[in-house]
């Protein structure tokens, strides 16, 4: 479960991993700057959810919203 903008960070961060890529790699592929990739990586709070949402789509993680029990 992700609660805060740096273990979403480290989500996006570890399946990055996972998949090979390098941050500049990902940039290439998504357009997004390798400071936007790095920012959101590292926690960063105010980076774009719009963005951050299509990157972490874009390495195969789906981002799902549920209600607390």
């Amino acid at each position: 479960m992700v609660t805060d903008a740096k273990e979403f960070g480290a989500a996006i961060r570890r399946r990055r991993k996972e998949l090979g890529y390098t941050q500049a790699f990902l940039s290439d592929f998504s357009g997004f700057s390798v400071t936007f990739i790095s920012d959101l990586e590292n926690g960063k709070s105010t980076a774009e959810l719009g963005k951050s949402i299509y990157l972490a789509n874009l390495l195969g993680l789906d981002c799902t919203l549920t209600p607390r029990s």
